[in-house]
Formats: C-alpha cells, sequence, structure tokens
C-alpha cells in the first residue's frame, strides 16, 4: 500500500498560511476522475478545522523500516539526522505485509513461525527514541499476511474450491471477517502498546483488491455494505482491547479514499474508519495515482497539484474529522521521476494551505531528502512561525 521540475511552482505559492476567508474561496466543490463523483461541500467552518488541527498533536514523520530503527548502529545514524530536522515522530514497522512480527513476547506469531528477531530490543528502541522526544507509532498491518494464511488456513480468504486466495503477486490474506484473525492481530497491538509505543497505527485495514477478488470467500456474506460496517467494527473492538493502555489509535487508508464516492471495492470509507480512530493517514504518493488521475496527465510529476486536491476533496468529506488528517506523502523516486528536496517541500507547502500540520514521509530504505527538513528550510518554505 506504501508503494517535475517544480521551480516555477515555489515561486507562485507563498508558504504563509492563507486567511480561513481565502481557504474557504479556494475549495470548490470540484469532480474526479471516472468512478467517482461529485464531492458536495458540507457546511463546515474552516476556522473551526484549524482550531482542531493546532489543538491536536502536529506529526511531523518519517517511516522506518524494522531493520533500520531496530539496530542500534543505524538508529544512532537516523536519531543524528533527525536531530537536525523538523521531525518529531517515528513510525516503526512492527508488522508487515509479509505477516512477519518484528517484536518479541507474542505468542501466537511464535507459534505460527512468524516471529523474526529484527527489532530484538524494543525497550532499548524506544528508551532512545524518547530520548530524543521523538514520538512513537508502531505501524502494524492487519489483513494481508501470508505467513498466518499458510500456518492457519482455515482462517486465511478462499477460493471457490477451498484452497488459499492468492493476489497477483501471491501475496495471502486472513479473512477479515474472523474474529480469531482480530484478536491474533490485537495481541501484537496489545504487545506494542505495553512496550510504551505511543500509537498503535493499522495498515490493510482493508479487503483484498489485487487480483481476481470475484473468487473470495469469506466467512461471512460480503457486501460493500457488509465490508465497511466489519471494518468499523474491528476498529471498535480494538478500541476496547487498547484502552487500558492510554494508547491512540489510528488507520492507513489508500490515497484516493480521500476523493471517491465508494469503498474502492475494499471496505475503506474515509468517512466511516476517520470517525473511529484517533488519526487517519491516507496515502497520497503522487507515484500511486493513474495518468489523468484529478485530470493531471502526470501525477508523479505534480506532487503539489495532487495533494493539493486530494486534501480539498478530504475536508469536504469529512467535516470537522478533518482534523484527524495526517497524509502519508512520497521520498522516493519511482516510474524515472526524481524526488528531491523541491519535490518534498512542494507536498509540505499543498497540505499546510490546506489546513494541516500533521504529516508522514515515506522512503522504504529510510533514505529521506533531510536538506528539506530542516527548520531553516521548513521556515523558508513551508511554515515562517515554526520554531
Amino acid at each position: 500500500m506504501h508503494n517535475i521540475v517544480i521551480s516555477a511552482l515555489l515561486l507562485s505559492v507563498t508558504p504563509v498560511m492563507a486567511s480561513e476567508t481565502a481557504i474557504a474561496v479556494a475549495t470548490p466543490a470540484v469532480s474526479v476522475s471516472a468512478g467517482t463523483e461529485a464531492v458536495k461541500a458540507p457546511e463546515i467552518s474552516t476556522a473551526a478545522i484549524r482550531a482542531l488541527v493546532l489543538a491536536a498533536r502536529r506529526n511531523r514523520g518519517i517511516h522506518l523500516t524494522c531493520w533500520g530503527a531496530g539496530s542500534k548502529k543505524s538508529r544512532q545514524e537516523l536519531l543524528r539526522n533527525i536531530s537536525r530536522t523538523v521531525i518529531n515522530t517515528v513510525v516503526i514497522a512492527v508488522k508487515e505485509t509479509d505477516g512477519k512480527v518484528y517484536i518479541p513476547g507474542v505468542e501466537k506469531a511464535v507459534k505460527v513461525g512468524a516471529y523474526v528477531g529484527a527489532i530484538p530490543e524494543p525497550e532499548a528502541m524506544l528508551s532512545d527514541f524518547k530520548a530524543a522526544k521523538l514520538y512513537t507509532m508502531a505501524r502494524i498491518v492487519v489483513f494481508n499476511d501470508k505467513v498466518l494464511a499458510k500456518a492457519r488456513p482455515e482462517l486465511a480468504v478462499k477460493t471457490p474450491d477451498g484452497g488459499i486466495w492468492r493476489s497477483r503477486n501471491g501475496a495471502a490474506w486472513v479473512d477479515p471477517y474472523n474474529r480469531e484473525v482480530w484478536e491474533y492481530v490485537l495481541d501484537v497491538a496489545e504487545r506494542a502498546a505495553k512496550l510504551g509505543f505511543d500509537e498503535i497505527q493499522f495498515d490493510y485495514i482493508r479487503f483484498p483488491s489485487e487480483g481476481n477478488t470475484k473468487l473470495c470467500r469469506y466467512a461471512k456474506p460480503h457486501t460493500p455494505r457488509a465490508a465497511v460496517a466489519n471494518l468499523k467494527e474491528f476498529l471498535a473492538y480494538a478500541r476496547k482491547r487498547l484502552a487500558p493502555y492510554n494508547v491512540k489509535m489510528s488507520v492507513d487508508v489508500f490515497g484516493l479514499t480521500t476523493s471517491v464516492k465508494d469503498d474502492m471495492g475494499i471496505g475503506q470509507d474515509m468517512k466511516t474508519l476517520a470517525a473511529g480512530a484517533d488519526y487517519i493517514y491516507p496515502m497520497m504518493y503522487p507515484s500511486h495515482y493513474a495518468p489523468g488521475e484529478y485530470n493531471i496527465k502526470h501525477p508523479n510529476a505534480s506532487p503539489f497539484k495532487v495533494i493539493n486536491r486530494g486534501l480539498k476533496d478530504a475536508m469536504k468529506r469529512l467535516g470537522t474529522d478533518y482534523a484527524k488528517l495526517q497524509p502519508y506523502l512520497q521520498d522516493f523516486s519511482l516510474f524515472g521521476v526524481h524526488y528531491g528536496p523541491p519535490q518534498v517541500r512542494a507536498q509540505l507547502i499543498a497540505t499546510r494551505l490546506n489546513l494541516l500540520e500533521g504529516w508522514i514521509l515515506w522512503n522504504p530504505a529510510n533514505k529521506y531528502n533531510w536538506s528539506a527538513l530542516t527548520p531553516q528550510s521548513y521556515r523558508a518554505f513551508v511554515d515562517p512561525e515554526y520554531k
């Protein structure tokens, strides 16, 4: 799910936050590309949204791989780089898309062969990050899990003949309707909460999409309405399981959930998920938008336009829950388009011009454009009042 030249753009976009009135005027009702519908703007106060944004935590984050965060040597290098930037948050992969679990102490994960010791000393890791005054999120992949599906095929999404359904890349999924699957995932989340993570971030909280999903068979009758309701129930149950630990709970969603009219065939209705979480993180990587989306010929080469348009749609869709939104942004190069400091800054500018202060950057190798994130750069291009 995780996975240009803009000099003229940066000259034309002021880094100073526009007034509330100007922002309201700059967000007309617009329609999105084929397969979506016009998004009607509810009656919302942008001043009220802005107040909620400023009252909440403002995460300026980066995602870290389990190996990068778990290795003391790599972690120290990352902390040195972070110390020279505006970054105040780290998201750490605790359970990944292949089903591997990287923190010790989850009995069920050990039993099914999912545990891999990439973070052998999570207490020491968290101590280092907290000493650097960093907010810590545990990213936990929920239903994309070939390890559990192979070890416990009765928990897997199945084919009509009873076999394990596979996506185009060979991945297997566990059944989102199966409560035993919920318990397994939440055992990992509860362990992370006990260790002291500040927030549990659920990724792949959805139904399969890559492959012939018409062949998917679940434990319960499957419809779009049932899928949306099921994910809502999962979040409600997760909230109860995690309540004793005073931990925030959040969800990652497809970038286009900010704009489309339905659940995208995967159960992800942004408004429903936002209502059940403390924060919501749409993965708005421009490289992941098809040519022509939002009537932009090359979205990957238009980072400001993609983020600006998607966030405007999200504001109309979510109302005051828009204040919970903090987008994942692209800090990697893909499909022949280079992403350097200007492309990163363009996304940060678009985020702030749409009232938001929080964001997370993604680079699958932990190789970030640190120079775009220095206090000097942030003040010059994004937030002149940053201290």
